[in-house]
């Protein structure tokens, strides 16, 4: 027998051999009916995976990461049997599941077009009809080959030829439809009740411009017509939502031809922008930081130090100045070394905790560019805090607690990612661990909830993410804690310890906005460019109704202007009506209409755009009230 650790903390025993779905069927029908696949110590199997030591097992459902990877993974599987189907000479290349989707990238002759997609789509539904099983099955790699070249699937042979000869090659089976795949999927097409096709893209073979470029088709899926239907309405208000459309008409940046990836800010865009700074300096002051700044351009040898240049030198961009080799920084960390060795530490100075709001450049493919979400220039909200090795966990713990408190005041709620040592990676495993289980025990204490992302760190250490969710339940990373024991080795960093000796301190990268740039757009998202009072870059317009009420109206732009609001007037000579309409449009928080009634009685009549008219004020009530909602960053998502 053996024993199984499930995640309730149960423990039970099974023969040995027992498949994770004849463990699932005899906990509940229910639990079988609706099972992926499971995790075993961590690693994700299928259903069919038979267990045969005591281990650790999770039983993965749709509402799971993992689960859901599973069930669109066969998705994409479904795609590719659709379209070799109707496309008989379509070459596949790789489809993966992604978050909220999957995608199959397809080298064929004939171009895809929306229509084709109702055909796909429609194909589709009819292999989840047919309810085939679908088999996995193994072959030498030299077999494996053999019948990739039987099946013409050039990419595919190519994928296989690139593996150890000694490798055993994973296929799976569905209905005539064979895939190379490491799986794991589901056990029929049968469960895939929700399909959708999305949008068709290009994508350039192992995403190497030098290569072909094939043609990226998009989809998602559900186990429920009913869930699908819901995530379509989610689609929908977000392209409403979409920060290049709102961007433009709010005017507060742009992406020009003579700069791609290099975003322009408008004057309403750097309000917005100087109002996230002031918020980021403030906060930091509090927290007992101290705010440097770094050269965007240092030498080739700084980047040789840092690890940079062996590990990161495909998105560096590179110069030459008096004929050495010098590099346009992709981060703010090397400099922020430099700073620390300007002099003598000593162990009395710690926690040392250096901010710096560093713009980077990082090269990306021109296909990933995406409005201010991805760019290749954005200001990190970086901060480098140099400790002790004894302050590692209260000091993570201060940074959670500082990380928690900046995102409640945007009103987000957010889910915590551990990430640890990749393959690619600087530093002993006695390193690795210690800083992995230093993260743990912080998250561990505070009782936070966290996913383990295995082999997803950083190069030179594990860190913990923070994924916002929006007021439309999309996530979006930003925040992180990265504990790094490398650079401070690579860059000799020191301290005189209370033995008077050198000493290596611990070092922990971190960011909370994650880029400038990036965070603007995730809230223009977030707030559908209804920014609250304290973040709007116009907070009242004011509204004449005619001509001969404008001395009045300057009169309250004056004296609104005088006591901080960010006030603008409207002077056109436009039916009121057509002013008010514009100024919902631009988004304003609070709208002044001036007019007879206001000028003679002195006061204002004031138009809320969350809470609709709110009747005649006096001027000084409606600032002094407006003044408190910005001081106190009234939210209303």
């Amino acid at each position: 027998m053996i024993k199984l650790h499930l995640k309730d903390g149960s423990v039970k025993e099974y023969e040995k051999g027992t498949s994770v779905y004849e463990i699932a069927k005899s906990i509940s029908g229910r639990l079988a009916k609706e099972a992926m696949g499971a995790e075993v110590n961590n690693k994700v199997v299928g259903l069919d995976y038979k267990i045969e030591e005591d281990c650790e097992l999770n039983i993965l459902k749709f509402e799971n990461r993992a689960g859901q990877d599973i069930f669109r993974h066969t998705s994409s599987h479904i795609l590719a049997q659709a379209v070799k189907r109707l496309y008989p000479e379509a070459k596949l290349a790789i489809g993966p599941a992604i978050e909220n989707g999957f995608y199959y990238d397809i080298d064929c002759e004939h171009r895809f077009t929306e229509e084709d997609l109702e055909k796909i789509e429609k194909e589709m539904k009819k292999i989840v009809s047919e309810n085939l099983q679908i088999e996995r099955f193994e072959l030498p790699r030299e077999e494996a080959i053999a019948l990739m070249k039987e099946h013409k699937e050039d990419y595919k042979v190519e994928l296989i030829e690139d593996l150890p000869e000694d490798s055993v090659i994973s296929f799976y089976k569905q209905g005539e439809f064979v895939d190379l795949c490491a799986g794991p999927h589901i056990q029929t097409t049968k469960p895939v009740k929700g399909i959708k096709l999305l949008s068709l893209a290009g994508a350039y073979w192992r995403g190497d411009e030098k290569n072909k470029m094939l043609q990226r088709i998009y989809g998602t899926s559900f186990p429920k017509q009913k869930l699908l239907d819901e995530y379509i309405h989610r689609l929908e208000e977000a392209k409403k939502r979409d920060h290049r459309k709102l961007g433009k008409e709010l005017d507060l940046f742009s992406i020009q031809p003579e700069g791609p990836g290099f975003p322009f800010f408008h004057p309403k865009g750097m309000v917005l922008r100087n109002i996230l700074e002031n918020f980021w300096r403030s906060e930091h002051t509090k927290e007992g930081y101290v705010e440097i700044k770094t050269p965007i351009i240092l030498n080739e040898q700084l980047w040789h130090t840092s690890g940079h240049w062996d590990h990161y030198k495909e998105n560096m961009y590179t110069t030459k100045i008096d004929g050495q080799d010098f590099a346009v920084k992709p981060m703010n960390c090397p400099g922020g070394m430099l700073v620390y060795k300007t002099k003598m530490r000593s162990y009395r100075d710690f926690p040392i905790r250096m901010g710096e709001l560093g713009l980077v450049h990082r090269h990306e493919l021109s296909g990933a560019l995406h409005g201010l979400m991805r760019v290749r220039n954005f200001t990190q909200d970086d901060a480098h805090i140099f400790m002790l090795p004894e302050q590692i966990e209260s000091e993570i713990k201060n940074l959670i607690r500082f990380i928690d408190s900046v995102y409640e005041v945007f009103g987000f709620k957010y889910h915590v990612e551990l990430s640890t040592r990749p393959e690619d990676s600087m530093g002993s495993d006695e390193e690795w661990d210690l800083a992995t289980t230093s993260l743990k025990k912080a998250l561990d204490s505070m009782d936070i909830d966290y996913i383990v992302n295995e082999g997803d760190g950083a190069f030179y250490g594990p860190k913990i993410d923070f994924h916002l969710e929006d007021c439309i339940g999309r996530t979006w990373q930003c925040g992180t804690i990265q504990l790094d024991f490398q650079m401070p080795q690579r860059f000799d960093l020191t301290y005189v310890g209370k033995d008077g000796e050198k000493h290596r301190p611990v070092m922990v990268h971190r960011v909370i906005f994650g880029s400038i740039e990036r965070f603007i757009g995730i809230l223009i998202e977030h707030f559908a460019g209804k920014f609250p009072a304290w973040l709007a870059p116009v907070q009242v317009k004011v509204l004449p109704i005619a001509d001969k009420f404008s001395d009045y109206a300057k009169e309250v732009v004056a004296k609104m202007a005088e006591e901080g609001i960010r006030v603008e007037i409207d002077e056109r000579n436009e039916k009121i009506g057509y002013k008010i309409r514009e100024a919902q449009l631009e988004k304003v928080p609070y709208m002044i209409i001036i007019g007879e009634k206001e000028v003679e009685g002195n006061t204002i009549s004031v138009r809320s755009r969350d809470k609709g008219e709110l009747g005649a004020q006096g001027v000084d009530s409606f600032v002094k009230e407006l003044k408190n909602e910005v001081k106190e960053k009234r939210i209303n998502l």
